[in-house]
C-alpha cells in the first residue's frame, strides 16, 4: 500500500476524482496572476507557521509552492533576468 505524499499531493486537497484545488486554480484562475497569488500567499502562509505547527512538513510545503510559483513565471518568460 502506498503511503500519502503530504507535500506533493495531499488528499485532502483532492476531490472525489483527484482533482485538486491546485489545478482548479490553474485552470479556472481569471489571470496568470491568480496563480501566481495563490503560489506567493501559501508559501508566506506555510513558511509563517512551521515554528507553531508543523515543523520541517510546513517548509516543504512552502518549497512546493514556491517551486510552482517560479515555473509559472519561467513559463511566461519572467524568469532570471
Amino acid at each position: 500500500m502506498k503511503t500519502e505524499d503530504i507535500i506533493h499531493k495531499p488528499k485532502h486537497y483532492q476531490g472525489r476524482y483527484g482533482l485538486e484545488a491546485v489545478d482548479v486554480i490553474k485552470n479556472f484562475g481569471a489571470s496568470p496572476e491568480f496563480e501566481e497569488g495563490f503560489y506567493w500567499g501559501n508559501a508566506i502562509k506555510y513558511m509563517l507557521r512551521y515554528h507553531s505547527k508543523n515543523g520541517v512538513e510546513d517548509l516543504k510545503k512552502a518549497r512546493q509552492n514556491l517551486d510552482w510559483l517560479i515555473e509559472k513565471l519561467e513559463s511566461v518568460g519572467q524568469g532570471d533576468d
